[in-house]
């Protein structure tokens, strides 16, 4: 093989693995990533799409009555769409139209109700906080041993889904 044909080849084997690595770290896919407000640990990563629903349900502290707040993927992005609630309570829409469904008081507005890259949650034992994930469910109490968590959408590379 001549000194031009080693060179085309050495190219060719150089453009084929870049292509390669810019294949595998193109994103491709996204993922809800739970983690520790204060040390950054990941607890959980769940796929999700663009459309996919997460929810946290839990038992108001003061209301001891149960609140489901809804949110909706939409890129990096969670938007509440949705909360239901059975009483009024510190930190529930008051002042907001509802619907009573079958004693649950609904809170399904038009617009969103809010946009959020990240979502705080405080995890509690008496609340006994679920993440429902497109309907799967998630203990976050148990998952995070109650510990403050912030929940955010990462978009992943095929080679990080891989590993």
């Amino acid at each position: 093989m001549g000194n031009r044909s080693r060179l085309a080849a050495g190219a060719a084997l150089l453009v084929a693995v870049a292509l390669v690595g810019v294949a595998a770290t193109a994103p491709v896919g996204a993922v809800l990533v739970v983690e520790d407000i204060e040390t950054g640990e990941r607890y959980l990563s769940e796929p999700v799409d663009s459309g996919s629903t997460v929810a946290l349900e839990y038992t108001h502290s003061v209301e001891k009555s149960r609140v489901y707040d809804e949110y909706r993927v939409d890129g990096r992005t969670l938007v509440n769409t949705r909360m239901e609630f059975e009483s009024y309570g510190w930190g529930l829409p008051a002042r907001v139209n509802v619907t009573n469904v079958n004693g649950t008081l609904v809170y399904e507005p038009s617009e969103p109700i809010t946009e959020l890259e990240r979502l705080s949650v405080s995890p509690g034992r008496i609340a006994g906080h679920t993440l429902i994930v497109d309907g799967r469910e998630h203990d976050l109490v148990a998952v995070t041993d109650a510990n403050d968590v912030t929940l955010h959408i990462e978009r992943r590379s095929l080679l990080e889904m891989i590993l």
